[in-house]
């Protein structure tokens, strides 16, 4: 934005300064003038009956001093107040240079404002952790862009590979193309789906509306309940009311993840997937609702947990199975939750498996939101 050239807060502050101090300068004399000068006689005799009376002009004889020491204030108020500025003004100018530098693209540059607290320490503080946030957000933002790449890439060099292949080869039938060729579109179409959920969950592009977790989770059981019995896979559901408010379309698509990843990286036969919708409060008092999902699988560590968020990361690598999904799965169960102003937590459970706890606030089951 273009503006109109002005004065620099330092030149603001030196003037606010020199004239304060001019000020209080010419107060004082008045007040010496009303309470002390005012009160000389015209004519002081010091006492002595000898010396004739020498006649007092007061006003005169203090004007000139007064206005030569006013000189004097203005010129020492200026060169104090314009070292004080700066001084004061030392930190802002260290906060200015990091903003130009991250404005540059450079956001590994932090202020680091030394010192005891105080307002432009709280604010180079609070800076450094926009700072710090916004390297993450972008790190990730490049991570998930090349893993993004390398999966599309995937599906359209195979598809061209197998074109490739059957174009030299007379013998392959087309059926065994076709299917080929069907399921890695399949695959493709999949994950092109799941960014767009994920890309929406970012910019929380939704309507807010009255939603009971408790419906939502069974309407995710009730979905993938033929694949958890093609698998052998038991689902135990306690759907607790759990009223909140958000996308009932962007939370089922949480369920429903939540359910599949639960069937999926489970023992097989004789697995159980347990979901669990409840309402209760955080320790501030806050009222919330929680969804939780756990399942029995193959022992995990908490490092190996923490990192099950990441996009593409499927378990211990990068598994392709029919049902393992593009890698997105709780990625985007962690993005929904976000968008809810809500958090994931993930837990190994004792003798194997996981547990998936989604937490977001409580809602009256009768407002409506804004996007």
């Amino acid at each position: 934005m273009d503006r109109a050239p002005g004065l620099s807060v330092r030149m603001k502050l030196t003037l606010s300064y020199a004239g304060f101090l001019v000020l209080a300068s010419g107060l004082l004399f008045v007040v010496v003038w009303v309470s002390v000068l005012r009160y000389i006689p015209d004519e002081v005799t010091f006492g002595l009956p000898w010396l004739p009376p020498i006649r007092s002009d007061p006003f005169n004889g203090f004007g000139v001093p007064a206005a030569i020491a006013l000189v004097v204030l203005v010129v020492f108020g200026l060169a104090g107040g314009w070292v004080l500025a700066g001084r004061m003004l030392a930190p802002l100018t260290r906060i200015t240079d990091a903003t130009r530098t991250a404005a540059g693209g450079s956001l590994a540059h932090r202020i680091a404002l030394p010192g005891r607290n105080d307002e432009f320490r709280e604010l180079a503080d609070a800076f450094d952790t926009m700072l710090a946030r916004l390297q993450a957000h972008v790190d990730e933002q490049r991570r998930f862009a090349a893993n993004a790449s390398h999966e599309l890439r995937t599906p359209l060099a195979i598809t061209q590979t197998l074109l490739d292949v059957a174009k030299g080869d007379e013998r392959r039938g087309e059926d065994e193309l076709v299917d080929r060729l069907h399921f890695v579109n399949r695959r493709a179409i999949e994950l092109t789906e799941a960014l767009l959920v994920l890309s929406r969950a970012d910019q929380r592009s939704f309507v807010r509306e009255p939603v009971d977790v408790s419906l939502v989770a069974e309407e995710a059981t009730e979905t993938l309940l033929p694949l958890a019995e093609e698998r052998g896979i038991a689902i135990e559901t306690t759907a607790d009311p759990a009223p909140t408010v958000g996308s009932p379309a962007l939370l089922l698509q949480l369920g429903t993840n939540l359910v599949h990843n639960a069937i999926v990286h489970n023992v097989g036969e004789g697995g159980t997937v347990r979901v669990t919708t409840a309402a209760g409060s955080s320790g501030a008092g806050h009222p919330n609702v929680t969804l939780t999902v756990e399942n029995t699988g193959a022992p995990l560590t908490q490092a190996l947990a923490s990192t099950l968020t990441e996009p593409f990361l499927r378990g211990t690598g990068r598994v392709h199975t029919a049902h393992t999904g593009v890698g997105l799965g709780l990625a985007i169960v962690r993005r929904i939750a976000e968008a809810h102003d809500g958090t994931l937590m993930l837990e190994p459970r004792d003798g194997g498996g996981l547990r998936v706890t989604v937490r977001l606030p409580a809602g009256s089951g009768t407002e409506e939101g804004s996007p």
